[in-house]
């Protein structure tokens, strides 16, 4: 039997511990600045990475490092692009990752200021993804770009640029393309309604997307010692994409390491936190992941980095 009165006791005062009232929040105040909330903000696991993070956008913002910005398409569905425009505009974001389904909801927003239909709805009848109009549009914006030597994103975006859409100006590639922003588009063949209607052309989409996966790799070549990479709610296409054009810009250019890498989504996925996270930074820099959903976290990251910036 245990003998309890042996036990071997210490004096908490002595012991370290992991939180001190220094880290604590503090109530904000009505009225008071942002930069006074974020700092009442505790100290502590994810708010304190939320600092970290703004911190480092600002530090490659100011010293000419890239910001790299990857999303999924339910970013654009959450009425962000606003957000990532001005930050484009502020010369923060210095390039954008989309899959295939964010070129298609950012055309549809150019185009008829609105998007996302109820998918449940027209599966039902074989109509779902049947629209002409963004099918005809992206297409054949792919056809003419890739013929000429562009990439997947400038593709349609130049065809943006150049076509009479009334609510352009809410384009992340309208503005990009404007701005002088590379644009990556990455495709998976048969994710995208897009992909059903006889206008596509699966050669030249791969060709582009190729062409955007090679420029990538060039942009990623210039993170080193100071670099932001963002990916915004991309659980597969981008963490895939990004960690091997990381190797390839490794193995053509050298070292890229010492910068960070932050991982926003709305629950916890293994890819982005293995290939955005871990992997990438597991000799030098620092990854972070932040759970939460997007029309929260992203205006609440822009509006911390444009009060510093």
């Amino acid at each position: 039997m245990i003998d309890i009165n042996k036990v071997k006791t210490y004096s908490v005062l002595k012991r370290p511990s992991k939180v001190d009232r220094s880290n604590f929040a503090r109530p904000s105040t009505k009225g008071e600045p942002f930069v006074d909330f974020l700092k009442s903000l505790p100290d502590i696991l994810k708010a304190k990475d939320l600092r970290t993070v703004v911190e480092a956008i600002v530090k490659a913002h100011k010293n000419g490092k890239p910001v790299i910005f990857m999303a999924g398409a339910h970013v654009i569905k959450c009425g962000l692009n606003p957000l990532i425009i001005d930050l484009i505009k502020k010369k923060v974001i210095t390039c954008v990752c989309l899959n295939g389904a964010g070129i298609i909801h950012d055309f549809e927003i150019a185009f008829q200021g609105k998007t996302s239909e109820d998918v449940a709805t027209s599966l039902k009848d074989g109509s779902f993804g049947m629209g002409r109009e963004t099918a005809d549009f992206i297409n054949i914006a792919v056809k003419a770009g890739v013929g000429e030597g562009l990439g997947l994103g400038y593709s349609v975006a130049s065809k943006i640029n150049s076509a009479k859409l009334k609510y352009k100006d809410l384009s992340i590639l309208y503005n990009a393309y404007k701005n002088k922003v590379p644009v990556c588009v990455f495709v998976a063949i048969g994710t995208d309604i897009i992909h059903q209607h006889p206008s596509f052309d699966a050669g030249l989409t791969a060709q582009g997307s190729q062409r955007d996966f090679y420029r990538l790799a060039d942009v990623i070549s210039g993170l080193n010692n100071g670099g932001v990479v963002l990916n915004f709610g991309s659980a597969v296409i981008m963490p895939e994409v990004f960690l091997k054009a990381l190797n390839l810009a490794r193995n053509i250019k050298g070292k890229v390491n010492n910068f960070t890498t932050a991982n926003f989504d709305m629950i916890h996925h293994y890819r982005p936190q293995a290939n955005i996270v871990s992997r990438p930074t597991q000799d030098s820099g620092k990854g972070y992941y932040i759970v939460g959903h997007h029309e929260i976290m992203l205006p609440l990251l822009h509006r911390a980095v444009v009060e510093y910036i």
